[in-house]
């Protein structure tokens, strides 16, 4: 029996997403529970994946395309192709997963010279049917034939400009025949063949075109934004047209079932009268709002209402839904799961659960952890707000503040923030296209368009502010600037925008951070109910520790002692003890330096009260700590009686070949145990102080770095052990404390069954060593990484999140063979992946005692971690 490739609606389920689509299985899900649904066909992901292997539709696919549509005209009582009665349909692309604006609609497909006779006929609108057939001409030469589509907006504006018109709707039937004509004309002229009649080979075409757009640049810059796999395809769905520009009693509209921007539970949305469904999407008029549709056709709206009830109870999700009015009659065109942003989806999930409509775990399970990012990102000083210069206002199409330079291409912006310039994109509107200028950019303001228009979509989805659709903003790409009235702004002036008022400034305003309460800590809080692994920090200041605590960190995985070095006050006593010729001399720099750093410590253990602190010891190579500036060189030289040239002989034999592999982390405490007893010394002292002072239990947890062998370990953990009981000697104190290592060496992981005879906890430092199992420099592997994932020999940043086949599969073996030795051995993690929610649910599974990340990241990896405790039950 062969392959089936086609589905009706009526065949389908919400069950079939992998198969159907996201889109098709919700049409097949809608239709099956009765609601109004123009009726169609879906050509399958399977057929869309055979379509790239074998670079054709096959016979068989399409001998099934050709007998769905006759069941679908039988459906319609209408026939495709006929010069009486044609029936019209729309192709829309759906993968499994929802890729806004990513994938091309085209309308009206089946119109040629002869049906749209049919049509106007049909309809006793002749002005409307010709309105049709040029759209269709304009969205096939775009998407199937890639005809730039300013040719065609081109002949549109002369034509209105000669006629004196300002709107579309004002063209005659005359005007838009001429149009189809000159459409008809660009055609001919860009693909050396007249525009095709015959409706079959229109709709293979399309049908073709779809399957082909999944691997255009735009969609693979999305997916991989977005870590969807290539593989999968994008399935087809064929629909009967329905029309909302057939007069006063018709129109199309994008609304959901919650405000995607707050979460607020009311309709909001956005229609247009007489008009077609691309037009809201497209933002090329600018719409009325959901609720004005109460005053212009009151029936229509208490029916979507009611629909939009029952969709949200069906899915038991805030829907976004597409609907076309025809002639007074309301049809469902799609719904999905809407996008929205991190505040809409964290009070959704919970306000959902209040309701009854979801349980605690599905509102955990339901927001996405890298979401949360957004919500603890600044917004702008209420004061500096006031006193700003506001230029012109706008729709607040995704929350957040942000300031930056204006770019007007992007490109431009893209080129500006690899430059680490804060940028704002500004455009007429934006498009797919735009898509890596807008990933770019701190905040984005467009001069046309809704707020369900690409710009608002895109950017609530990513988290980045966004004003859209300021009709007084004119820009000017040519000239590179915009006016708003009489004021001019410049490429590289600032502005600000504010995407949650709508509100646009001149220049730049100060921010601040968010407030985290309500909503985000009852999820938070369930989130902890679930999670197993715990979650700590990574803190080097006592700010940083507070900020970290703030968020719920239950501890430090990984305060970097050498931070601390750098500061202006202590770098000259830290280059005077590395250049020293002799131990005493350098002991007495370090005796300098004890002080500083036990003040350092006491700062971060007041802040962290009893909650457990995991200091390392020194790590970096010693010549970074070392001047490079002639005049920082002569100074130094002159402080320590040596000659310039003596001393820069000095740094130039610290320098080091590859410093990434050569003298550091537990070398230096080799070679210079004294540093590892000044620093052992600074971490008891400071701790039994704060003990004995706040009445308060402090563990120290003392970090070897880069160990390789138990000789390291053994040899170090014995400097440390030795000095920490000499000063609980000269202290009175019984202070308990641990030492451990920084497992980062692959040879490490392999032999970590006898480290563990000498280490009391393992923490892996799983930046270090992705580096030194790759065989990557993290430095330079972002001139290779791109085009390695670009050309499928790696499926992402292994320093983003965790090669789980290669370095995690290391973890894993640590971890086993470690609590060989010591069964209640704690196993952390630290380094950015600590934050990453995939690695963070690896981490999970491989049973690591936490993770540890950097402050704003400890939201994202407690509802990961939850996350994970769920899926694994």
């Amino acid at each position: 029996m062969s392959k089936k490739w086609v589905y009706l609606f009526s065949e389908g389920n919400a069950e079939q997403r992998n198969l159907l689509g996201g889109k098709g299985a919700n049409l097949a899900e809608m239709t099956r529970i009765g609601l109004p649904v123009p009726q169609g066909f879906t050509v399958t992901t399977e057929a869309c994946i055979e379509y790239l292997n074998e670079n054709k539709l096959t016979y068989e696919m399409i001998g099934q395309i050709n007998t769905h549509m006759q069941k679908l005209e039988e459906i319609a009582g209408k026939k495709f192709g006929d010069e009486t009665n044609p029936l019209l349909v729309s192709v829309r692309s759906g993968a499994r997963v929802s890729m806004p604006g990513m994938m091309d609609t085209i309308l009206n497909l089946g119109l040629n010279d002869q049906t749209v006779l049919g049509l106007a006929q049909n309809t006793g609108n002749e002005r409307f049917a010709y309105d049709s057939y040029r759209r269709f001409i304009q969205m096939f030469g775009d998407v199937v034939q890639e005809i730039d589509k300013n040719q065609f907006e081109a002949v549109l504006d002369e034509i209105k400009e000669r006629e004196g018109f300002t709107i579309d709707t004002q063209l005659t039937t005359k005007n838009l025949q001429e149009i189809v004509e000159r459409y008809k004309e660009i055609v001919l002229a860009e693909t050396e063949k007249p525009f095709p009649q015959d409706p079959s080979a229109q709709l293979y075409m399309a049908v073709e075109a779809v399957f082909r757009s999944w691997n255009n640049p735009r969609a693979f810059v999305y997916r991989d934004m977005n870590d969807i796999p290539h593989d999968i395809g994008t399935a087809v769905n064929v629909q009967s047209m329905v029309f909302g520009n057939m007069g006063d009693d018709s129109g199309t509209g994008v609304a959901f079932t919650r405000d995607p921007a707050t979460g607020e539970k009311n309709l909001f949305g956005e229609f247009l009268v007489n008009a077609q469904g691309e037009d809201v999407v497209a933002g090329i008029r600018t719409p009325r709002s959901i609720d004005q549709l109460k005053n212009v056709m009151p029936t229509v709206y208490t029916q979507f209402a009611e629909t939009a009830e029952l969709l949200e109870k069906h899915y038991h999700d805030m829907q976004d839904m597409e609907f076309t009015i025809e002639k007074g009659k309301l049809y469902m065109l799609q719904t999905r799961n809407g996008k929205r942003t991190a505040a809409a989806a964290v009070r959704c999930a919970v306000e959902m659960v209040t309701e009854g409509l979801i349980d605690k775990k599905t509102a955990v399970s339901r927001v996405e952890p890298q979401a949360l990012d957004q919500l603890l990102h600044p917004t702008f000083d209420e004061a500096a707000e006031k006193k700003a210069e506001v230029l012109t206002e706008g729709l607040p199409a995704s929350p957040g503040a942000a300031t930056g330079r204006v770019y007007f291409t992007a490109e431009e912006a893209k080129a500006a923030a690899d430059n680490g310039e804060d940028v704002i994109l500004v455009r007429q509107e934006t498009s797919p296209e735009d898509i890596e200028g807008m990933y770019a950019s701190k905040g984005i303001l467009t001069a046309r368009g809704g707020m369900t228009s690409h710009a608002a979509v895109v950017a609530r989805g990513m988290g980045t502010c966004c004003v859209a659709g300021c009709d007084f903003v004119k820009v000017d790409e040519a000239h590179k600037q915009f006016r708003v009235g009489t004021d001019y702004i410049k490429e590289g002036d600032y502005i600000s925008l504010n995407g949650s008022t709508g509100k646009v400034y001149r220049g730049a305003i100060k921010t601040q951070d968010p407030e985290l309460s309500g909503n985000f800590g009852t999820l938070m809080e369930w989130a902890d109910e679930f999670r197993t692994m715990k979650v700590r920090t990574n803190a080097d200041t006592p700010r940083d520790a507070e900020k970290a605590v703030e968020f719920g960190a239950e501890g430090i995985g990984l305060c970097r002692t050498e931070h601390m070095f750098f500061d202006e006050d202590r770098i000259p006593s830290v280059r005077r003890m590395i250049l020293s010729k002799s131990v005493e001399q350098r002991e007495k720099y370090l005796e300098e330096l004890l002080p500083m750093q036990k003040s350092d410590f006491i700062g971060i253990y007041k802040a962290m009260k009893e909650l457990p602190v995991t200091v390392r010891l020194l790590d970096p190579p010693l010549h970074e700590f070392l001047p490079s500036e002639p005049e920082d060189i002569k100074s130094l030289a002159e402080d320590m009686g040596m000659s310039v040239e003596e001393m820069e002989a000095d740094i130039e034999g610290l320098k080091e070949f590859n410093p990434m592999l050569g003298h550091r982390g537990c070398r230096l405490a080799v070679t210079y145990p004294e540093i590892a007893v000044m620093q052992t010394r600074a971490i008891m002292e400071a701790a039994i102080e704060v003990a004995q002072g706040e009445g308060i239990t402090i563990v120290p947890e003392i970090m070897i770095p880069l160990v390789g062998m138990l000789g390291e370990m053994s040899y170090v953990e014995g400097i440390i052990r030795e000095t920490a009981e000499k000063v609980k000697a000269e202290k009175g104190s019984d202070i308990t404390y641990m030492v451990g290592t920084m497992m980062e060496i692959p040879r490490a992981t392999l032999i970590a069954d006898q480290i563990a005879e000498k280490a009391e906890f393992f923490s892996f430092g799983t930046n270090d060593l992705t580096q030194m199992t790759f065989g990557f420099s993290r430095d330079d592997a972002g001139k290779f990484i791109p085009e390695y994932k670009e050309k499928g020999i790696l499926p992402g940043d292994p320093f983003a999140s965790i090669d789980q086949e290669g370095v995690g599969q290391l973890v894993s073996k640590g971890v086993e063979l470690g609590r060989k030795t010591k069964a209640d051995l704690k196993c952390g993690v630290c380094g950015e992946h600590g934050g990453d929610p995939k690695s963070v649910k690896f981490f999970h599974n491989v049973g690591l005692s936490y993770v540890s990340c950097s402050p704003f990241r400890v939201p994202i990896a407690r509802l990961a971690a939850a996350q994970a405790a769920i899926e694994s039950k």
